[in-house]
C-alpha cells in the first residue's frame, strides 16, 4: 500500500540539514560553509576598498561590478536560506546579525532604483554601506562571540561607570573654566573646557588647549593620572565577565539560531525549543 507519509517531502529534515550547515560550526559541512562564506566576505570587502581607488576603478571597474553582483546574489541566497533554516524567521530577521545581513545586500538593489547622474553621489554613499559586511566576520570567531557576551553581561556596570565619568568631566571642565577662563582664551566657555577634560582624561592629549596657570597645570596632572583608571576599570569589568561566561560549545538553536548553551543543555534557554532534534 502506498504510504504518502513516507514519501512526502520532509521539510523539517531539510530545514534541520540546512540549519546544521549554515549555523553550526562543529560539523565538516558547517566549517566548509563558513570558510566559503568568509572568503566571499573578504573578497567583497577587498572590492569595496579597491573601488574607492580611481586608477583601479578606471581599469577594472567593469569587473568590480560583475564581482559585486555575483557576491550580492550569493549573499541574498544565503540570507534567504538562513531565514528558511530557522523555525522562527522573525527572530533571525530582527536579530543583530540578521539586520547586518540585510544591510549587506540592500545597497546593491537600491542602486538600481536610485539611478541617474544626479543621484550618483547618493548611490555611491549607499553602496559604501557594503562595508558592514565586515561585521559578519564575527560569525567565525568564537573569541568575538565570547567578548560580545561579556560586554552584554557587563553593560549595567559599565553604564554606571560611564555615567560617573560624564559627571567627572563636567565637574572638571567647570573647575578648569573657573581657574583658566579669565586668563586663557582657550578655555572660553564650559563646553570647551569639558572637551579639554575629555581629551585629557582619555589620555589622547591633542594639545590644542593647554592650561597656563600653576593651578590649572596641577589639575591637568591629576586628570592625567585619573585617566589610567578610566581605562583600567571597564577592562577589569569585562575581564571578570569573560572568566565567568566562557562558552564550551557552538551549538545553535534550530528555532531561533541563538548560541551560548551549556554542554548538557537539551532545550534552548532563549526560546525553549529542543536543541538537538533526532
Amino acid at each position: 500500500m502506498f504510504d504518502q507519509r513516507d514519501n512526502k517531502p520532509d521539510k523539517d529534515q531539510l530545514r534541520q540539514r540546512l540549519h546544521t550547515i549554515i549555523f553550526e560550526a562543529d560539523t565538516l559541512a558547517g566549517k566548509t560553509f563558513d570558510l566559503i562564506l568568509l572568503a566571499a566576505i573578504l573578497l567583497s570587502i577587498a572590492v569595496v576598498m579597491l573601488e574607492s581607488v580611481n586608477r583601479f576603478t578606471e581599469r577594472y571597474g567593469y569587473w568590480f561590478r560583475i564581482i559585486e553582483w555575483v557576491l550580492t546574489i550569493l549573499f541574498t541566497i544565503e540570507y534567504l536560506l538562513r531565514i528558511y533554516a530557522v523555525k522562527k524567521p522573525l527572530r533571525y530577521i530582527t536579530s543583530f546579525y540578521g539586520i547586518i545581513d540585510f544591510i549587506a545586500i540592500l545597497p546593491a538593489y537600491l542602486s538600481i532604483i536610485l539611478s541617474g547622474a544626479q543621484m550618483f553621489m547618493v548611490i555611491r554613499a549607499i553602496r559604501l554601506l557594503r562595508v558592514f559586511r565586515i561585521l559578519k566576520l564575527v560569525y567565525f570567531l568564537d573569541e568575538a562571540r565570547m567578548l560580545a557576551r561579556a560586554l552584554y553581561s557587563s553593560r549595567g556596570k559599565i553604564s554606571v561607570f560611564l555615567f560617573f565619568v560624564v559627571l567627572m568631566v563636567i565637574i572638571i571642565g567647570a573647575i578648569m573654566y573657573l581657574v583658566e577662563g579669565q586668563q586663557n582664551p582657550g578655555f572660553s566657555n564650559i563646553p570647551v573646557s569639558i572637551y579639554w577634560a575629555i581629551v585629557t582624561l582619555t589620555t589622547v592629549g591633542f594639545g590644542d588647549i593647554t592650561p597656563q596657570t600653576g593651578l590649572g597645570q596641577l589639575l591637568s596632572a591629576v586628570v592625567m593620572i585619573m585617566g589610567y583608571a578610566v581605562l583600567a576599570v571597564p577592562t577589569g569589568i569585562v575581564t571578570m565577565e569573560l572568566v565567568k561566561g566562557q562558552q564550551t560549545n557552538t551549538r545553535a538553536c534550530p528555532s531561533c539560531s541563538r548560541e551560548g548553551h551549556d554542554d548538557d543543555a537539551v532545550y534552548c534557554k532563549f526560546c525553549g525549543h529542543v536543541i538537538d532534534e533526532q
